[in-house]
């Protein structure tokens, strides 16, 4: 399978707000509850994305047929808590049928590209400990530095905070 990758700008926020619902509801099956994940609404988080997309670079990751199947995201590290990480992969989500297909690493590397054009040296990123996708962090070469806890629905969940301390060499 082969993939673009371009720049999100406000008419594309229909569609990551469709890969991020879809793909929760996929990822998240069995971690987070059914009546969370079926109350999550694309045009809730469409106007969520319409404000996210002009503020850092949000990367698409295109198909072959011209459609939008993944999508990531990254900026400064928000919380100010792990000391010695400046940046931050926000989020990056893909659509199931093109998880483990390369997708994934283009859209990581990306977002890592952008964010040493812009001066970050380190990054982190946050993921439920439950999902799979940490196994991808790993593969990265992302090393938990953190466990959080979380509310999400009403449960209490564990999250794991990745780290890389030089993303210049990823």
């Amino acid at each position: 399978m082969s993939f673009e990758i371009r720049t999100a700008g406000v008419p594309d926020a229909e569609d990551i707000s469709r890969v991020q619902v879809d793909s929760w509801r996929t990822t998240y099956k069995g971690i987070v509850s059914d009546d969370y994940l079926s109350a999550l609404d694309y045009r809730k988080r469409q106007e969520v994305w319409e404000s996210v997309v002009t503020q850092n670079n949000t990367f698409l990751l295109i198909d072959e047929e011209g459609s939008t199947v993944g999508f990531a995201v990254g900026g400064p590290e928000r919380s100010e808590e792990h000391i010695g990480y400046d940046g931050e992969l926000y989020a990056i989500y893909l659509y199931e049928a093109v998880q483990g297909t390369g997708g994934g690493r283009q859209l990581f590397e990306a977002v890592v590209a952008d964010l040493i054009a812009r001066g970050f040296e380190s990054m982190i990123i946050i993921a439920l400990e439950d999902n799979d996708a940490c196994g991808f962090y790993e593969k990265m070469g992302g090393r938990v530095i953190a466990k959080e806890e979380t509310d999400i629905g009403g449960d209490r969940l564990t999250e794991l905070v990745f780290g890389w301390e030089d993303i210049k060499s990823i």
